[in-house]
Formats: structure tokens, C-alpha cells, sequence
């Protein structure tokens, strides 16, 4: 076959598939259009021929010796039992094809014979595609009993076996037909509702991977702009305090105020750069430069953003910290970040911070106290409890099996506890 015949072909069939698909939207949009012209077609093909002189003459000479003439009116109303039926054979199969049934065996009772009796046949196909699968034996049956009776009144024409072979392969073709239908049907429906659900699946994990993305954006913007903020607003307090004694105070205040607002805008710039679009991605100079995750190694600065507004801050390290990974040392540093503004919003600039960070085989110990304001010791209230802060403690520890343990001691202050899990997650995978 040549390359213009297989095109053809194929064009051919793209016709008839759409031809299909308009088919089952009209059929859908009008259902009774549909049987109303299988029934039309049936009348003009079938019932027509045998109103007509000639019509009734055709066929074998033994044939025509044994059939019986019946008046018209008689003919008529046989054919409309047979094929006006045929309106409800997808709405109600089985009585459709048990009508046509008992009209068909009065029928050839009288040693009538009629074209209609197709109509037999395609009762029978509706069955097997429209009805309940327990149903089809007993329609089978009737169907062979039904062949067996027209087989026996046509054998002075033909033989009873070549009838039988005649009519039971055209019932048997009707019926395999309207299986394979259904089963096609319930095929294609079964792979309709399957493409559905993994649409609702996608359209749920992009949901899911959007909310997600949403908390960890979320959880990053408090910890940059919440400490941020606190250190800033610390040091305008103490330089709006010195600059009327100590002006030179004053400056340096305003100096640290700057660098810590340019540190808090790059760390913006970088969270808010990985939400661009994956072309601008492409382009290096399209975007802002980012740096790398904070790590354990910047907690020192941290620390002294903290110092530069007032707070005493004592901070010790133990154990190997280059073992740590980029994840496990992203969320410590956040920890510590909001463990650190707590202290500077609620112990103001003359508390003193205690900051220990330990590392204990397949544990990482976090501990921060702080001594809280100046002054006699006072219930302490809940930092965070209400917000984002705790909360997002609790999340970035929960990521490596972690827990906080979070509140005030009982000589004053505020203590938070966290321990995160450094055994790999997954085992060997």
C-alpha cells in the first residue's frame, strides 16, 4: 500500500470517528430521534416490500406454496407488533424483545412469513448491549425456541438443519455483536472515569504542592522579616535614647539600622526570586543574584545583629557541625532566628540570651534562654503561642522527626528546647 493510499485511509477513518462522535451528541441531545429512524428505516425496508403484490410473490416456490395470505390489515398490525417495539428497545429492552417475541411466534403460528422479523434480531442485540446480563439467558432461550418454530414451518421449502444453521448463526451474530458493544462501552467508560480521576489527583497535588509552597514562603518571610524587624526597631529605640547624650551612639545606630535593612532586603530578594517563572530562571541576568541557604556558620552573625542592639548574647557550639546537611542546618538557623527575635521583642535590649547548639551522635540539641526584661521575676507570657512563630518551630522540626519543648522558667525568662533527628529519612533508599 503506498503512502497516499495509507493517508487516505486514515483520513477515512478520522471522518468516521467524527461522524461518531456527532452521532452520540445528537443521540444524547435528542435519544428518542435515534429510534424513531431505526424503526423508520425498518418500516421502509421491511414492511413496505410486503404490501406490494410483488413483494409477497418473492421467494422460493416452496416457500410460497406453504405461506398463508393474510388480509393487509392483518399483515399491518403484525408488523407494527414486530417493529414498533423497537421505539423502547434502550429504555426497556427485555419487554421490547418479549413483545416482538409473541408476535413472532402468533406470526409463524399462521404460517406467516414476514420481512419485519428482522426486528427479532435486533431485540435481541438490544438485550445484550442495553439489559441486565441476567437476563439474556432466558432471551436466549425464547430466541431458540422461537428459531426452532420458524425452522419447522419453513422445512416443505428448506431443510430443518440448514434452517436452524441459517437462523441460529444470524441470532448468535446479533448477540456476540451486542456484547462486544457493551463490553466496549464499559471499556471506554472505565477509561473515561480513570483520565477524571487522575485529572482530580493532578489538580489535588498541584493544589497541595501550591499550599505547600504557600507555608514554606509564608514561615520564611516571618523568620527574615519578623527578626529583621525586631532588631531594627531595637536600634531606633537606642539610638532615638543616645542621640541627644551620646550622638556618636546615635550614628552607629543608625549605621547597624541600615546594614541590618539591607541584609533583610537581600534575604527578600532571595526568598521571592525562587517564585519566578522558570524562563526568567533561564536568564541569569533576568533575576536578582541569590545566595546560598543560611547555615550554621551564620548564626555568629546573627548573634551579633542581636548584640548590635543591646542584648547580652552568649553562644557556644559542640560537636561536629560540618556533618550537618544544608536542610538540617537551614532549620536551625531559622530556630534560632525566631527563638532569637522572641527574646529581643519580650526581654527587650537589656536581657541576656543563652545559646547552645550540641551535636550527640544522631541528635542535634538546641537550646536558647533568655533572662527576659530587667526586674523582679513576673509570669511570663506566651511569645508566639497564637502566631507564627512556635508554629513554625514546630514545622521545620517535625521535618527531621524534632520536637520543641517551649516556656518560661520558673527564675525568669523564656527557655525553648529542640531537638532534631539526623538519622537519614528513607533508611538505605
Amino acid at each position: 500500500m503506498s503512502i497516499d493510499d495509507t493517508s487516505g485511509v486514515g483520513r477515512l477513518l478520522a471522518r468516521l470517528n467524527l461522524a461518531g462522535q456527532r452521532l452520540r451528541h445528537a443521540d444524547r441531545a435528542h435519544p428518542w430521534a435515534l429510534d424513531t429512524l431505526v424503526v423508520v428505516v425498518a418500516v421502509v425496508m421491511f414492511c413496505l416490500p410486503d404490501w406490494l403484490p410483488e413483494g409477497r410473490s418473492d421467494g422460493p416456490p416452496g416457500l410460497r406454496l406453504m405461506r398463508a395470505e393474510l388480509p393487509l390489515a392483518a399483515t399491518l398490525a403484525l408488523q407494527a407488533g414486530l417493529v414498533l417495539p423497537l421505539l423502547w428497545r434502550r429504555r426497556k429492552p427485555l419487554v421490547a424483545f418479549g413483545v416482538i417475541a409473541a408476535v413472532f411466534l402468533l406470526q409463524w403460528s399462521l404460517s406467516a412469513v414476514l420481512r419485519a422479523d428482522i426486528a427479532l434480531f435486533i431485540a435481541l442485540y438490544s438485550v445484550a448491549l442495553h439489559g441486565r446480563l441476567r437476563q439474556l439467558p432466558w432471551a436466549c432461550a425464547v430466541m431458540a425456541g422461537a428459531m426452532v418454530l420458524a425452522a419447522l414451518r419453513v422445512s416443505p421449502a428448506v431443510s430443518v438443519w440448514d434452517a436452524l444453521f441459517f437462523l441460529l448463526s444470524t441470532a448468535t451474530a446479533a448477540l456476540a455483536l451486542g456484547l462486544v458493544m457493551r463490553f466496549r462501552r464499559a471499556q471506554l467508560a472505565g477509561l473515561r472515569e480513570r483520565a477524571a480521576q487522575l485529572e482530580i489527583e493532578r489538580d489535588q497535588r498541584s493544589r497541595l504542592a501550591t499550599a505547600t509552597e504557600r507555608a514554606r514562603v509564608a514561615r520564611e518571610m516571618h523568620d527574615i522579616v519578623g527578626h529583621n524587624l525586631a532588631v531594627i526597631i531595637n536600634l531606633a529605640d537606642a539610638g532615638s535614647y543616645a542621640s541627644d547624650t551620646a550622638p556618636h551612639r546615635g550614628k552607629e545606630a543608625l549605621d547597624l539600622i541600615g546594614d541590618t535593612g539591607r541584609q533583610a532586603l537581600g534575604e527578600l530578594r532571595r526568598v521571592l526570586g525562587v517564585l519566578r517563572e522558570a524562563a526568567d530562571r533561564n536568564d541569569p541576568s533576568s533575576g536578582p543574584l541569590l545566595n546560598p541557604q543560611p547555615g550554621v556558620v551564620d548564626i555568629d552573625l546573627l548573634c551579633a545583629g542581636v548584640r548590635a542592639a543591646g542584648p547580652e548574647v552568649v553562644y557556644r557550639t559542640a560537636g561536629d557541625m560540618d556533618t550537618l546537611d544544608q536542610g538540617v542546618q537551614l532549620a536551625a538557623y531559622r530556630i534560632v532566628q525566631e527563638a532569637l527575635t522572641n527574646a529581643l521583642k519580650h526581654g527587650g535590649a537589656h536581657t541576656r540570651v543563652s545559646l547552645s547548639l550540641v551535636v550527640d551522635g544522631t541528635r542535634l540539641d538546641i537550646r536558647i534562654h533568655d533572662t527576659g526584661p530587667p526586674g523582679p521575676p513576673r509570669p511570663a507570657e506566651a511569645r508566639g503561642e497564637e502566631g507564627h512563630g512556635l508554629v513554625g518551630m514546630r514545622e521545620r522540626a517535625a521535618l527531621y522527626g524534632g520536637k520543641v519543648n517551649a516556656g518560661p522558667v520558673a527564675e525568669g525568662g523564656w527557655s525553648v528546647e529542640v531537638t532534631l533527628d539526623l538519622t537519614p529519612q528513607g533508611g538505605d533508599q
